[in-house]
């Protein structure tokens, strides 16, 4: 389900996916076929990890990479789960054919 508000959705950012819901900063992303697979590839990704571990894995990750990389944008896209989003988010057929997990294939 997509609903909109620009005050759950971080600046800088256009959507987040908070399960079930992806949320959008305005209404005209909604056309946009991309952003929108990307955020239900999230979806998935927090079904897999029974949401609660989705969140707890993400901020673990987040924290470890940006250590690692003293950057917050990479230390963003270096996550897993964001790797994995951003690698099929043109495929709007991915989630159709992806297996079970799939993104422990990008840790």
């Amino acid at each position: 389900m997509i609903v909109f508000s620009k005050y759950l959705v971080p600046k800088g950012y256009v959507g987040i996916a908070l399960f079930p819901f992806v949320v959008l900063r305005h209404k005209g992303f909604k056309a946009d076929t991309v952003l929108v697979n990307h955020e239900r590839i999230h979806l998935r990704q927090q079904l897999e990890f029974l949401v609660v571990f989705f969140y707890l894995w993400y901020g673990v990750e987040f924290l470890y990479r940006l250590i690692k990389h003293k950057n917050r944008r990479l230390a963003y896209r270096h996550i897993s789960f964001e790797r994995e989003a951003y690698t099929h988010e043109n495929d709007l057929d991915y989630l159709r054919t992806r297996p079970f997990w799939r993104v422990l294939r990008y840790l």
